[in-house]
């Protein structure tokens, strides 16, 4: 795992740098063609003819004296930079709040989640507007651009009106454990677009808000760990029940976390073929139910040796016949 995240991050850096040099590139494209000096004379006369052609007004990077205006380029770093600031010191303060309702941690994440949108449409709008462009017409402009990238979205909208229902039904919040299509595992967040879910096993289960149409929530109800004990048609059954009495009993005093009420002695399960089967039940939380059905199999096993109780191996048969 750690060398998978080793490759990403170089992988994730460059990316950066290569996004951040296409954009500048495009920025000198439209604003200066007469910087790329890697273009011949004709290609350069070309990209300035286009962007007077097309962005006449809108990216009135040039000076009145025809030279180039590097005030607003400063202005424009300088406004990103603060946009970026503002984000990290928001997120920090955000990040030093800490509740005990996981319905507020959900909030908080999600509240987090907004504000790195919000800041990247008030950078984008803010910087257009630093380069000249008219802000009514910018914010129309995003307006249709919306619209139409609305019909062409239509699961991403799914996506976020899902996350919008699932957050103000409280069907979950981060920090349940639920089941979605046989995969079971605890919210570690709900985004706007997507929820992870992560399983015992450390695995991240990234699904659609849109996707999640049927689940079981685990942690609205105590669940119950089952254990089987079986034990020898010969020996006592009064006396084994008369032991795991005794374990269920000391259960919540030895294991407070695990079991806040003591176990139940259900009775006879089954009458196997080489043994009787006896079965217990706790009400636990979800996220115990196997630390908590691993404990009680070995006080059992332990209740049941130091009672002189045997439980038998499974019936093994040897074929005697001929072939």
């Amino acid at each position: 795992m750690k060398t998978n995240e080793s490759k990403s991050g170089p992988k994730r850096s460059i990316g950066r740098a290569a996004g951040i040099a296409v954009i500048i590139l495009m920025l000198l494209a439209l604003c200066a063609p007469q910087l790329l000096v890697f273009l011949s004379p004709a290609q350069r006369e070309a990209v300035s003819l286009f962007s007077e052609t097309y962005f006449k007004g809108f990216l009135p990077l040039k000076t009145a004296e025809g030279g180039f205006d590097f005030m607003r380029i400063a202005a424009l770093i300088f406004m990103i930079a603060a946009c970026w600031a503002v984000y990290r010191v928001l997120s920090w303060i955000i990040s030093r709040f800490s509740f005990k309702s996981r319905r507020a941690e959900t909030i908080k994440g999600l509240a987090a989640n907004l504000l790195r949108y919000c800041i990247v449409i008030f950078a984008a709008v803010f910087g257009l507007n630093i380069l000249g462009a008219d802000i009514i017409t910018v914010i129309a402009g995003l307006g249709i651009m919306a619209l139409v990238i609305g019909f062409g979205a239509q699961s991403l909208i799914e996506d976020i009106f899902a996350g919008l229902f699932i957050l103000f039904e409280g069907r979950f919040y981060v920090g349940d454990i639920i089941s979605i299509d046989n995969f079971r595992g605890t919210v570690k967040s709900i985004g706007i677009v997507s929820t992870h879910i992560a399983d015992q096993g450390g695995n991240i289960r990234i699904i659609n808000n849109s996707d999640i149409r049927v689940l079981t929530n685990l942690s609205q109800v105590p669940s119950i760990a089952v254990s089987i004990i079986s034990i020898a048609y010969s020996a006592d059954i009064l006396k084994a029940e008369a032991a795991i009495d005794e374990v269920c009993a000391r259960m919540p005093n030895q294991y407070p976390e695990l079991f806040p009420k003591p176990p139940r002695y259900l009775g006879v399960e089954d009458l196997g073929e080489s043994s009787v089967d006896l079965k217990i039940a706790a009400d636990v939380q979800e996220s115990n139910i196997y630390n908590a059905r691993r404990t009680l199999n070995r006080e059992l096993k332990l209740a049941m040796d130091a009672a002189g109780i045997e439980i038998p191996f499974p019936q093994v048969v040897v074929w005697q016949g001929k072939e």
